[in-house]
């Protein structure tokens, strides 16, 4: 639990001991003015109606409810109406940072209570190039996996791979076919065993979409295509299999770019087997029932629902039927506590009545079921980001274009270096790579997942504002100073693991410190709704208090030796906390910009 956290059980528990409500939930935040404390509630004026007393009052009455010395509060004041503002010790903040600085997960502790966490997150179809759509749930996965992880919650990442189904009936009736058939549309007919470029696959695939619905003899061949692949028809598998192989390789690359990798990887395919048995235990429990040749879970209890569909007129199964299939694997198979779907908002419908036909088929009392809505990347023009021609605008060609524009800028601020230009063209590059791609996956964590955001290239890649730019450069200049200076190995790291306090004399060092503590609340905050920009607003602050802090009190030409230590153990704090929050988001720093 962290310290914010502490004030506000206590607040709570002093509020009902005044008789307030049961589910009195205290808030806390920062004051705007640092001037009036630390912390500030508006406890008192919520509770004036309930218990009919003035504001002022009841601020009076809970904080003489209130252990300050355990809450190491130094001082508590009444204001305006009836706010209490409060502050910490000066002294217990110094020892809190210097405890920080001596340990390497920076004081964050592992949750008492350990859950088991499933994140099902990215979910490419196989036979189509990852584009710009995969981005959102590929980072906001790997954003909450990683962050569950450092917690200490034991986490599963799962790639549950789109590999079957229509997109495949098309891609192989591309091979075996439309080659043959619409020698005008191909002209070149690559087999399976030959492909060379994930983009291949995309153009056949875009090629037979128009096909089928030009014509709508080729759309019936592809269900027969697709038709023959599900009842195992050998050449249609083994050219299933090929091309699958080699899609991987491709998406595979992009995860490599990300620095992501997943700890299962399985595919609709794997559950295919399942799914009739899936349909028959719905349909013998009563769960699921026939209407008009197909089968269906019907919610009675909500008459204007439409039902779950698990399988068609045609026998076909659906999504459905393989989510289903899905869930209990990963129930027999993990015994997760949650669930999390890192999936579109546009999917909500479908995974409310997923969950709900789940729980009544297995029970699954316990195990937390829940959709991680996020909303659509957006181009200039307010739709979906797109290419000048229309097309989806696919991820490797947005990396490339990221990491070109960055490096770009690292070039340009490398060459205008008073002293002459400090990286190689390798540094450069690597440089570049982590800035291009950290932007990308910054610019979207950033958001409040369920909104829509658009997209910018310029935006993402300022060296001012909420960006990982900026973030990168702010532990880069921290670092600078340990590399100008005289820190443990010219490093700097553990420079503050022997202190036993940090002194906090200057306002900017301490609000800087009391920003650096704050750092386990951010966490908290992302685990409670699952949102990585609680942790993005917070390495924000934490960079604009350094700023403040840099600007303000000298390190290296600090007046004593031991000014000069205590404000480089804040500075190397500073750099491990940016550094430990970017690598939960998956972003790289670097030592020079």
């Amino acid at each position: 639990m962290n310290d914010v956290e502490l004030l506000r059980d206590a607040l709570a528990h002093a509020a009902r001991s005044l008789g307030a409500p049961s589910d009195v939930a205290p808030i806390v935040e920062r004051p705007r003015d640092p001037s009036f404390g630390d912390w500030t509630t508006n406890l008192a004026l919520t509770l004036a109606k309930p218990l009919g007393k003035k504001p002022r009052d009841i601020a009076t009455a809970l904080i003489a409810a209130l252990d300050l010395n355990a809450l190491h509060v130094a001082a508590a004041e009444i204001a305006g109406p009836g706010f209490i503002n409060l502050r910490l010790r000066d002294n217990w903040l110094g020892r809190q940072l210097a405890a920080a600085a001596g340990d390497k997960r920076l004081g964050i502790e592992p949750v008492a209570e350990p859950r088991k966490y499933l994140v099902d997150y990215s979910a490419p179809n196989v036979a189509k190039p990852m584009h710009v759509g995969h981005i959102r749930s590929t980072v906001i996965g790997d954003a909450l996996y990683r962050t569950l992880k450092f917690l200490g919650h034991s986490v599963v990442g799962d790639n549950h791979l789109g590999d079957w189904g229509t997109q495949f009936g098309m891609i192989i009736y591309g091979f075996k076919l439309g080659f043959e058939k619409h020698p005008e549309l191909f002209p070149s007919a690559p087999s399976a065993s030959t492909l060379e470029h994930l983009g291949e696959l995309g153009t056949i695939y875009q090629k037979v979409y128009k096909l089928t619905k030009e014509n709508p003899a080729v759309r019936d061949m592809v269900l027969n295509e697709t038709a023959m692949l599900h009842a195992g028809n050998r050449m249609s598998i083994n050219l299933w299999e090929n091309i699958r192989k080699r899609c991987l390789v491709g998406i595979d690359e992009i995860y490599g770019r990300l620095g992501m990798t997943f700890d299962e990887t399985l595919g609709e395919s794997f559950y295919h087997r399942e799914l009739s048995g899936v349909v028959r235990e719905l349909l013998d429990r009563g769960i699921a029932r026939q209407s008009e040749g197909a089968v269906g879970v019907f919610f009675d209890d909500d008459p204007k629902a439409t039902p779950l569909l698990v399988q068609k007129q045609d026998g076909a199964f659906l999504y459905a039927t393989t989510d289903l299939a899905t869930i209990k694997y990963r129930i027999e198979r993990w015994h997760p506590d949650a669930i999390l779907y890192v999936v579109d908002h546009r999917q909500s419908l479908h995974f409310g009545q997923l969950f709900k036909t789940a729980k009544r088929w297995l029970g699954l009392d316990g195990v937390e079921l829940t959709h991680v809505s996020f909303g659509t990347v957006l181009g200039d023009d307010g739709k979906p980001f797109k290419t000048r021609s229309g097309d989806t605008v696919g991820l490797e060609s947005l990396l490339d274009e990221a990491v070109n524009r960055a490096l770009s800028i690292v070039t340009a601020n490398d060459d205008a270096k008073p002293d002459g230009p400090e990286l190689s063209a390798e540094q450069r590059q690597r440089v570049a790579e982590a800035v291009g791609i950290g932007a990308i996956k910054y610019a979207d964590l950033s958001q409040n997942r369920t909104s829509d955001y658009v997209f910018s290239y310029d935006k993402m890649l300022a060296m001012n504002g909420n960006t990982a730019t900026y973030m990168q450069y702010a532990h880069a200049r921290v670092r600078s100073i340990f590399a100008r200076g005289e820190g443990r190995g010219n490093r700097g790291e553990g420079i503050g693991e022997e202190r036993q306090t940090i002194a906090l004399a200057h306002p900017a060092e301490r609000a800087l410190g009391l920003e650096l503590l704050q750092f386990a609340e951010a966490l908290d905050n992302v685990v409670s709704d699952y949102r990585p920009n609680h942790l993005t607003n917070y390495l924000f602050a934490l960079a604009n208090r350094y700023s403040t802090f840099y600007e303000e009190c000298p390190v290296l030409k600090a007046e004593t030796p031991e000014l000069k230590r205590n404000r480089l153990a804040l500075c190397d704090l500073t750099a491990r906390t940016l550094r430990q929050g970017l690598n939960l988001l998956g972003i790289e720093v670097v030592e020079k910009m």
